[in-house]
């Protein structure tokens, strides 16, 4: 019998690889792409201010209105300065060395579900953790730290930020319903804006993204040795799966535009934009 020898490699230093392609583009545009998210979403948060519409900051003898918008960072408002707020303003118990923003008390939530997605963990594992850089790419560690210990232990929360995440996309719909309420001089009318389309389209992709979830899916029919026993779940774990097939497009597609309804929202309170009407 012909014996062969078989070489091992030897371990790849920091970045080393045989790889020809441009492995480095894709970590690189979710590094900026995430990080310039971040940086936003934090900066938006902190403001604490212009992000509600409750009138038309330019208005005209023909188009005087007042729209219903409010910026999905600070949905559901709790405590604010808006109309929207369903306990009042700043509450007695906030920190005096803290600056108060109604959005603080709501991101964290959205935000775990999304920190802990099962894609996402892919993406910035290689973007931010480089762990690895990209396949068949030296990374900076001898060993696998896995999610044992802070911060990626906290992954294993995605499940249970799955539920929440399920009941903020049911307030973000009702933010939309109210965005079809315009107040004119005679009183509350439907209608619809630019920033109505806008809010519509950020939950339909943030559904998209929330339904598609791998959670989802193996809580809808992981269990079910059959699926077709049960036609009602076999249509659900169906959808699900069809949602799921595009789970990256609609992780990256509802960042961008929930992060642009936000300055929609801004910059229409600003008087920078003006939100036109299309029904009224």
């Amino acid at each position: 019998m012909a014996e062969g020898k078989l070489s091992l490699s030897m371990a790849r230093g920091t970045g080393e690889t045989q790889r020809a392609d441009r492995w480095w583009v894709q970590p690189l545009v979710v590094f900026l792409g995430f990080s310039a998210f971040i940086v936003y979403s934090t900066w938006a948060a902190l403001q604490g201010e212009h992000y509600w519409l409750a009138k038309d900051p330019n208005p005209t003898v023909e188009r005087k209105y007042e729209a219903n918008y409010l910026s999905p960072f600070y949905s559901p408002e709790i405590f604010g300065q808006s109309p929207h707020a369903l306990l009042g303003g700043k509450p007695a118990w906030w920190p005096g060395w803290l600056p108060f923003s109604a959005a603080l008390l709501i991101l964290p939530f959205p935000g775990l579900f999304r920190f802990t997605c099962y894609y996402y963990r892919g993406a910035y594992y290689k973007a931010f953790w480089a762990d690895p850089l990209n396949c068949g790419v030296g990374e900076p560690r001898k060993s696998y730290w896995g999610e044992n210990s802070l911060p990626l232990i906290m992954q294993n929360l995605h499940r249970y930020a799955l539920y929440i995440a399920l009941i903020f996309i049911v307030l973000l719909f009702w933010d939309f319903v109210q965005a079809l309420r315009f107040k004119g001089p005679d009183g509350w009318h439907f209608g619809i804006g630019i920033g109505t389309i806008v809010l519509l389209l950020n939950v339909l992709l943030l559904g998209s993204y929330a339904l598609g979830c791998h959670s989802l899916r193996h809580l809808i029919g992981g269990n079910s040795d059959e699926l077709g026993k049960s036609p009602t779940q076999k249509k659900a774990y169906d959808c699900v799966s069809c949602l799921n097939q595009r789970h990256m497009l609609f992780a990256w597609c509802s960042l961008f535009w929930v992060g642009f309804s936000d300055v929609y929202v801004r910059m229409c309170s600003m008087g920078v934009w003006t939100d036109f009407r299309i029904v009224f």
